[in-house]
């Protein structure tokens, strides 16, 4: 007698529907790292505007320019400030942090959104100036749209 070499159509019958069956439990895991990937987007645009925001503060500390309001330049850009930090409005935090690819910025709420997003308004940062002379801004992550 001949030894049989190869598989049946059973076996590899069986085989396909176990990987189907590992397939169909996997792919959910793999279908919501999208949203891990837009909160850790926002955690990185959190970071990021709080650097712009230390810098911008640490160059008009430099150039005295800690008063009620000033400006200073940064890298060729006029930052327009508030009590040493970033105003809120145009011409201000929006400037100071120089690559918001993936946002848009709304100057008057202070909101950066995350184009793209679930619910874009939820899922960025917001920036506040400070309110008082030697103040700090207030920058809020928000990751509840993404």
């Amino acid at each position: 007698m001949k030894k049989q070499q190869g598989f049946t159509l059973i076996e590899l019958i069986v085989v396909i529907v176990i990987l189907g069956i590992l397939a169909a439990t996997a792919l959910p895991k793999f279908v919501d790292i999208s949203t891990d990937a837009r909160t850790a987007s926002a955690q990185g645009m959190f970071g990021g505007v709080q650097s712009a925001a230390a810098i911008a503060h640490a160059a008009a500390l430099a150039q005295g320019q800690n008063g009620a309001t000033g400006s200073i330049t940064m890298e060729g850009t006029t930052v327009n400030l508030v009590n040493g930090y970033p105003r809120t409005a145009t011409g201000g935090i929006d400037s100071a942090f120089s690559s918001i690819q993936g946002y848009t910025y709304t100057a008057a709420t202070g909101v950066f959104s995350q184009t793209g997003a679930p619910t874009p308004s939820t899922c960025g940062v917001t920036y506040a100036e400070p309110g008082a002379l030697n103040g700090a801004p207030t920058i809020t992550l928000n990751t509840g749209g993404c």
